[in-house]
């Protein structure tokens, strides 16, 4: 592998660096602390082509690679999370799921919109009673016809109320077969397909999370993804791709806490000096450093395996499992450092530490990322 930056990981990052400047850090508390989001940065995003990071140019999008789309999401996180996740769910779950599994025609229909930014992408499988269980699901589809029936609900969805599109998991079979549930698009403004409660979160506030909720919802066949009973086989595809993902979006808050610890500490005086120079903080700082490296290092590895289209599921949960517990230790002693002031939102390692626990519980715990790596070792 090779461990430099390439020239286009470099531009990549010194121009979402600006962006994020620009157009994000100025706003962070105050979206944070309304739970406001702000749907027409998503729109910019798009027009700087970072809402089809891996989608081919002939479909509107950035065509680049798993390198660069780390880059793109730590950048963007190390500024404030909550964008980086909203832009980390529509890229890897509801865009890359049309763009892996949909036909020409669908791809076509819905990929250009949602790589230009003009629309948001949702993307449901999580349920109030299933979380991590997903068989037992139950949101249903019953076939009518030329067309589907929906009915159910799904919870912690991203982008729910705000998103035009929704990648959709409904069991067309028995509850527990993994063969008994399809993967369907439905866009806002279908009868019976509506948003519900908007969730009041710990961190990543400005990340919209809702419910998606289908009565008798009526979807054409045409929007299914995939043969019937594939959803949940496509399902773990996407989730191979969105745990790099969470990867990513852990790094970027472990580097953001880090650099805003680094500073502080080289900053606030003690007994006549800095307090980086005490023992006990600059031992804090080189863990920190000495996890971050280890952390990119595993991430990028995953990266390499999906660019070149290698089994990607033990390297990305190792990355995301890593990873994102790094980002919670990281926060959390970026909190320390500051001390009394780590505790008030004057300084940004407050957002950091309330923003970091999501990684260990989104997209799949810790636990199951552990359950996966064993699995796989264990074949």
């Amino acid at each position: 592998m090779n461990y430099d930056f390439i020239e286009t990981e470099s531009m990549i990052a010194e121009s979402i660096r600006d962006f994020a400047e620009q157009h994000i850090r100025p706003h962070i508390m105050e979206w944070d602390e309304a739970q406001t989001f702000p749907v027409e940065l998503f729109h910019k995003l798009g027009e700087m082509g970072y809402m089809g990071v891996l989608v081919p140019e002939e479909l509107g999008g950035s065509g680049l690679g798993y390198h660069e789309y780390i880059t793109v999401i730590e950048e963007i996180s190390k500024v404030d999370p909550s964008i980086g996740l909203s832009v980390a769910a529509h890229n890897s779950l509801c865009t890359n799921h049309i763009l892996t599994f949909g036909n020409e025609e669908q791809k076509l229909k819905w990929i250009p919109k949602l790589a230009s930014g003009q629309w948001i992408g949702a993307w449901g499988l999580t349920e109030h009673n299933t979380g991590s269980d997903a068989g037992g699901m139950n949101t249903t589809a019953v076939r009518d016809g030329d067309h589907w029936i929906l009915n159910g609900a799904k919870n912690f969805i991203t982008h729910a109320i705000s998103g035009q599109i929704a990648v959709v998991i409904a069991r067309t079979g028995e509850k527990g077969d993994s063969k008994g549930m399809t993967a369907f698009v439905l866009e806002k403004g279908m009868a019976g397909f509506s948003s519900g409660k908007k969730e009041n979160k710990l961190g990543m506030r400005a990340s919209e999370t809702a419910e998606l909720i289908f009565d008798g919802c009526r979807v054409p066949d045409a929007n299914r993804l995939g043969n019937v009973g594939e959803g949940f086989k496509q399902a773990m595809t996407i989730l191979d791709g969105g745990r790099i993902s969470i990867g990513a979006l852990s790094l970027g808050i472990a580097k953001g806490a880090f650099e805003a610890a680094l500073k502080y500490s080289k900053e606030r005086q003690q007994f006549g000096k800095p307090i980086s120079e005490f023992q006990g903080i600059a031992f804090k700082l080189a863990d920190m450093a000495t996890e971050i490296e280890a952390s990119e290092l595993l991430l990028h590895k995953a990266a390499h395996l999906k660019n070149n289209k290698k089994p990607v599921t033990t390297a990305g949960a190792m990355a995301k499992m890593y990873s994102s517990e790094v980002c919670v230790k990281v926060s959390n002693d970026a909190v320390q450092i500051h001390g009394g002031y780590g505790y008030t939102k004057d300084f940004p390692v407050e957002k950091f530490y309330r923003d970091s626990k999501l990684c260990t519980i989104g997209e799949g715990t810790t636990e199951i990322q552990k359950l996966v790596i064993s699995r796989n070792l264990l074949k």
